[in-house]
C-alpha cells in the first residue's frame, strides 16, 4: 500500500484541482458557443488584443519551458541557458517586424493552407503530415509533464498520472476548440505571472541572491557554454527559434485576431511576457541546482515548489504547472487535429464539405491524437529530448518553406517538396538511424540539407504562373 499523501500534498493537490475544474467550466461555456468548424478552430476571428496576447505566451510556454527548459538551465548553468534562450524572443521580434499583420491577412485556418495558396495542394498533403510528425512529439511533452505533477503530488503511479493529464488535455481541447482554449490560455497567464515572479523572489532571498548563487554553484555552470561546445549550443538555439516562426498554433492565433492591426500588437505583450518567463524559469532551475542537488533534472521547478517553496506559493507555482501544460497540450492537439481534418481529409475525400460534419470529424481526431502522443513520448528519456526532436522535426521540416511564402517569390512548390522529405528524412536518420554522432542535435544536419535542397530545386525548376497573392481579397477589404 502507499504512504499517505502528505497534508502539503493534499492542499496542493486541492488547488490543481480547483484550477482544473475552473478550466473545464470555461470550456462547457466556450462549447456551447460552438457552431462551426470556423468558431472551433479560429474563435470565430473575435480575439481581442489582451486575450490574443495571452493566449499566444501560454500556448508557447508549456511543458518545453516549466520542465525541459528548467531541464537544461539545471544541467547546464544559467549563463549557458540564456544562449538557450535567445532563439523565442527573436523569432517573435521577427514576427512582429514581418509577419503577424500578414498572417492574419491570409485568413487560413492552417499552415498547409498558407502553403497551398503559394505552391499548390501537393505541398499542402505534404506539409501537413510533416506537422502531424512534430506537434504529436510536442503534445508527448505535455502529457509526460502533467504527468509529473500529478505523480509528484497525488503519489499516482506514474503511468495512471500520465493517463489522467492526457484525459484533461483532451477534453479542454475537444470541447469548446480555440475559443475555449484562447479565454483559459489569458486566465492561466495571469496565473503563471504570479507564480514564477514570487517564486523567484522566495528562491533568490534562499540561495544569497545572485551573489550566493553564483558562489554556490558548480564552476562548469558559470562558463557561457556550461560545458557544451559551440557547436552543440547553437544546436539547442535553432530548434526553438525555428519553431517558432513558423508555429502553426501562433499562426493560428494571428488569424483568429479581430484584425491585423491587432495581431500585430498583440506581440509586444508576448514578448515581454516571454522574456520574464524564461528569465525567471532559469534563475529557479539554477537556484534548485543549489537546494535540490541530485534530483532528476526534469523536476527541478516542480521539486522546488513541494520541497522548498512555502506552500501556498508551492502550490500556487504547480498551479502555474499545470496551466503551462493543459494549455500549451490543447492547443498543440486542437492545431494538429485541423491538420488531419481540414487538410488531409479535405485532400483526399471527393465528398462535399459540411461544417458540421468536419466539426465532429475534428473532435475525433482529437482523440486519436492524444492517445498517439501519449504512445510517441515513451520512446524519449526526457521531455527535453522530446522537445528538441519535436522542435527540430517542424523548425527544420516546415519552416524554411514556410518562410519562403512571404520572402522568397523563387521558390517552387518541387523545391517545397524536396525541402520538407530531405528534412524528415535527415531528422529522422540523424536521431534514431545513427544515434545523434557527435552529440549534435539534428538541426545542426537537417536544416543546413533542407535549405540547400529548397534553393536548389527551385532554381532548376518553374514557379507557379497561377499562385495566390499574399492575402485574400476579403482580407485585403479588412484591412
Amino acid at each position: 500500500m502507499n504512504d499517505p499523501v502528505p497534508v502539503n500534498n493534499t492542499v496542493i493537490v486541492g488547488a490543481i484541482g480547483a484550477y482544473v475544474i475552473v478550466m473545464i467550466v470555461v470550456g462547457a461555456w466556450a462549447a456551447r458557443k460552438v457552431r462551426t468548424n470556423h468558431d472551433f478552430m479560429l474563435a470565430g476571428q473575435r480575439l481581442g488584443r489582451l486575450v490574443l496576447t495571452g493566449t499566444l505566451l501560454a500556448t508557447w510556454t508549456g511543458a518545453g519551458t516549466i520542465i525541459g527548459r528548467a531541464s537544461f538551465s539545471y544541467t547546464y548553468g544559467p549563463l549557458a541557458s540564456i544562449f538557450y534562450s535567445l532563439g523565442a524572443p527573436t523569432g517573435i521580434l521577427i514576427m512582429y517586424l514581418f509577419l503577424a499583420k500578414r498572417v492574419r491577412q491570409y485568413g487560413k485556418y492552417t499552415v498547409p493552407e498558407i502553403m497551398e495558396t503559394r505552391y499548390g495542394p501537393s505541398v499542402r498533403l505534404v506539409t501537413a503530415v510533416a506537422i502531424l510528425l512534430a506537434y504529436t512529439g510536442i503534445m508527448s511533452e505535455q502529457v509526460r509533464g502533467l504527468g509529473y505533477i500529478l505523480h509528484l503530488t497525488t503519489d499516482f503511479p506514474e503511468e495512471l498520472a500520465k493517463l489522467v493529464g492526457l484525459a484533461v488535455i483532451v477534453f479542454l481541447a475537444f470541447s469548446g476548440g480555440l475559443l475555449s482554449v484562447a479565454y483559459t490560455d489569458a486566465i492561466s497567464a495571469l496565473l503563471i505571472t504570479i507564480a514564477l515572479v514570487g517564486g523567484f523572489v522566495f528562491v533568490l532571498v534562499a540561495v544569497g541572491g545572485f551573489g550566493g548563487l553564483a558562489e554556490s554553484l558548480p564552476p562548469d555552470h558559470m562558463t557561457w557554454s556550461g560545458g557544451l561546445t559551440p557547436i552543440q549550443v547553437v544546436g539547442y538555439v535553432l530548434p526553438t527559434l525555428l519553431l517558432i516562426l513558423g508555429d502553426q498554433n501562433m499562426y493560428q492565433r494571428f488569424t483568429a485576431a479581430q484584425n491585423p492591426e491587432i495581431a500585430k500588437r498583440s506581440t509586444l505583450g508576448f514578448l515581454a511576457g516571454d522574456v520574464l518567463f524564461y528569465g525567471a524559469v532559469i534563475v529557479l532551475a539554477s537556484c534548485a541546482t543549489v537546494l535540490l542537488p541530485g534530483i532528476a533534472p526534469d523536476t527541478a521547478i516542480l521539486r522546488l515548489a513541494t520541497d522548498s517553496l512555502p506552500l501556498a506559493l508551492g502550490a500556487t507555482m504547480l498551479m502555474a504547472g499545470t496551466a503551462f501544460i493543459i494549455t500549451t497540450g490543447n492547443s498543440y492537439l486542437l492545431s494538429a487535429a485541423g491538420n488531419l481534418v481540414h487538410d488531409i481529409h479535405r485532400s483526399l475525400s471527393r465528398r462535399e464539405h459540411d461544417a458540421r460534419r468536419e466539426l465532429l470529424l475534428t473532435r475525433i481526431a482529437i482523440v486519436v491524437l492524444g492517445a498517439l502522443a501519449y504512445a510517441i513520448g515513451e520512446f524519449f528519456p526526457s521531455v527535453l529530448e522530446i522537445q528538441v526532436f519535436s522542435y527540430t522535426m517542424y523548425g527544420a521540416v516546415v519552416t524554411p518553406s514556410l518562410l519562403a511564402v512571404f520572402l522568397w517569390k523563387r521558390a517552387t512548390a518541387a523545391g517545397s517538396i524536396a525541402s520538407i522529405i530531405t528534412g524528415i528524412v535527415a531528422t529522422l536518420g540523424w536521431e534514431f538511424v545513427l544515434d545523434k554522432p557527435l552529440g549534435w542535435n539534428s538541426v545542426l544536419v537537417s536544416l543546413p540539407l533542407a535549405l540547400v535542397a529548397l534553393v536548389a530545386v527551385s532554381l532548376a525548376t518553374t514557379p507557379r504562373s497561377d499562385r495566390a497573392p499574399c492575402s485574400s481579397p476579403a482580407a485585403q477589404s479588412e484591412a
